[in-house]
């Protein structure tokens, strides 16, 4: 079994996420399903098939995150004292054709949100600026072309 790091954040979230599913979203579906079996014929009861439809789901994602959960390596990055890209840092980016600065936090690919500034230590922005430091210079090709970054900040917070 393989194990992943992820950070505390977003263990936390995948917890919150959980609790959830198990002590509303499973007990409400349930309840759902009871419901629609009492209105009768459940062939045609779409009532019924949308409710189980939903509990499949919901079933699916409880599996999905308790395996999560049992191969999860937690990493604090405010406990790492490092002056190269690694798990966990924040980091400040110039991309250099277009001048615009850019912050991302390279997280697991479970916690992974572009739209949010997080990006998955398995991407290929990541992966190249991994083991960088302050100043480096990265070159990554895109479906767009080939773009270069500088490294301008590296943070563990």
């Amino acid at each position: 079994m393989q194990v992943y790091l992820i950070t505390k954040s977003g263990y936390e979230e995948m917890e919150a996420e959980l609790k959830q599913l198990k002590q509303i979203e499973r007990p409400a579906i349930i309840k759902a399903i009871a419901e629609a079996r009492e209105h009768g014929d459940l062939k045609e009861n779409a009532e019924y098939h949308s409710a189980k439809d939903k509990q499949g789901f919901i079933e699916g994602r409880i599996i999905d995150l308790e395996g999560k959960f049992s191969r999860a390596s937690v990493v604090e990055p405010h406990t790492i004292k490092d002056d190269k890209i690694r798990f966990g840092a924040t980091i400040k980016i110039l991309d250099e054709g277009a001048e615009i600065e850019t912050i991302y936090k390279i997280v697991s690919e479970y916690e992974a949100d572009v739209r949010q500034g997080r990006v998955s230590v398995s991407s290929p922005l990541a992966r190249q600026l991994l083991g960088k430091e302050v100043d480096d210079s990265v070159e990554i090709t895109t479906p767009r072309g080939t773009k270069f970054y500088t490294v301008l900040e590296i943070k563990y917070k």
